[in-house]
């Protein structure tokens, strides 16, 4: 299984994030690597709640449920199905509030499809776009969260 660790401070409160963060059809409006997040449950938040989202490139996506939902404090998400080379991924956000901003804390644990080759694969390319998307979404939640 492979973990990364990322984390970002913004300006802003923990109960705003929060609020970002759990709008499962919000996702499109700061993740820049991301299309359109499209809510697939009938319960629009909280534990269960499921959204489809489809990537920029055309060509992948993912189907992700809340797992974990203990409001400004920790948040989960669990891949339920993706066309990515991957299974079992989740994603663990927790939240410290320092003064007037919020550090937000993720880590990303999966396991890579198709064995060895996956694991060849991972060392090669997917754990450094992973981490470079993860960047890429923090750096758009950071500025979505100080601008609206």
């Amino acid at each position: 299984m492979a973990i990364i660790h990322n984390e970002i401070i913004v300006n802003a409160s923990v109960d705003k994030l929060w609020d970002i963060l759990t709008d499962l059809e919000l996702l499109d409006r700061y993740d820049p690597t991301v299309k359109k997040s499209t809510l697939v449950s009938a319960q629009k938040a909280g534990m269960g709640a499921k959204r489809k989202v489809d990537m920029l490139d055309g060509k992948n996506w993912f189907e992700e449920k809340v797992t974990v939902f203990k409001p400004n404090d920790a948040l989960t998400y669990q891949l339920t199905d993706c066309s990515f080379p991957i299974k079992g991924l989740k994603h663990s956000y927790s939240f410290e509030q320092i003064g007037h901003q919020t550090k937000v804390k993720q880590v990303m644990e999966y396991t890579v499809k198709f064995g060895l080759l996956g694991k060849l694969l991972d060392g090669l390319m997917i754990r450094k776009q992973s981490d470079s998307g993860i960047k890429k979404f923090f750096a758009g939640l950071k500025s979505y969260a100080e601008t609206h």
